[in-house]
């Protein structure tokens, strides 16, 4: 199981869970439900084998790519401690257990189901043939709280839509600071990436980009729910990580691309979701 844990980083889970951990308690605040243990229990076991799913398969798919580059040579299935076969059957366990714990949420999960195991899924084919497959993880981590938000209430609504789309701009800004470590690696091998195809400048100001939209995003949160004191201090610490993740990065040099993808991105997540926890349980004007 460890070796499990180490072929789908189970560690950047912080990413998006904090997100969808907003996404389910909102839907308790603002459209009136109860809090259920068991509906947050199993939209964390959602959370987790969709994620298993995503990482194991991308593993899978890009095994003989991750061989063929000196940083990721030494992941589990190129390094020879997870064979290909475990990977692909781990996908599919993962898969199977997350649409069967959607049949126990609601209606709606249960269908659409099959829907965001496709979109989280086909993330990893899209470097082979377009630059724009930054957007589509964004896509996937996005549906974090909107999916969050269906196992409560069974249906959509336009705030956690609001907040999927802060997500996605985050997660691909993100993703394309990461992704810089590869430029001559993905054009050498004729990958598409936004730095293979404008540089590693211009890949950061299209970061930027993305990251300026993520926070106006959650800020636009702001006019849909009655927010406090404590939620408008998260936003801040947010936007401030963000701002910091860019200033550390710089086409002249990408040694702290590591410090910017995880520690900073996980720290935003998780503090952003205490500040709106707090905000939850103890609003202040």
């Amino acid at each position: 199981m460890k070796k499990y844990f180490s072929l789908v980083l189970f560690a950047h889970s912080v990413f998006a869970l904090p997100f969808a951990v907003i996404g389910f308690f909102i839907a308790i605040d603002t459209a009136g439900y109860s809090f259920e243990w068991w509906k947050l229990l199993l939209m964390v076991l959602c959370m987790v084998t969709a994620r298993n799913s995503a990482m194991a398969f991308n593993r899978y798919l890009d095994r003989d790519i991750d061989a063929l580059n000196e940083r990721t040579a030494q992941r589990d299935i190129p390094a020879g401690r997870i064979s290909a076969k475990g990977a692909l059957n781990f996908t599919i366990i993962n898969c199977l257990l997350f649409i069967a714990t959607t049949y126990f949420i609601n209606t709606l999960c249960f269908i659409l189901s099959p829907v965001a195991l496709g979109v989280i899924l086909f993330y990893s084919y899209t470097k082979r043939f377009t630059a724009l497959c930054h957007l589509v993880l964004g896509v996937g981590l996005g549906l974090a709280p909107i999916g969050a938000y269906l196992v409560v209430t069974g249906e959509f609504a336009v705030l956690p839509v609001l907040l999927g789309l802060a997500v996605m701009c985050w997660s691909a800004g993100f993703d394309i600071i990461y992704a810089l470590q590869d430029e001559e690696f993905d054009k050498d091998y004729e990958l598409h990436s936004i730095p293979s195809l404008l540089g590693t400048s211009g890949a950061l100001w299209v970061s930027r980009g993305l990251h300026l939209m993520s926070f106006l995003f959650i800020l636009s949160t702001t006019l849909f729910m009655e927010v406090g004191v404590f939620y408008y201090l998260g936003i801040a610490f947010y936007g401030f990580l963000l701002i910091y993740q860019q200033s550390i990065v710089s086409p002249k040099d990408l040694s702290k691309v590591g410090r910017a993808f995880m520690t900073t991105n996980g720290i935003a997540s998780v503090i952003f979701a205490i500040f709106y926890l707090l905000d939850f349980a103890f609003p202040i004007a």
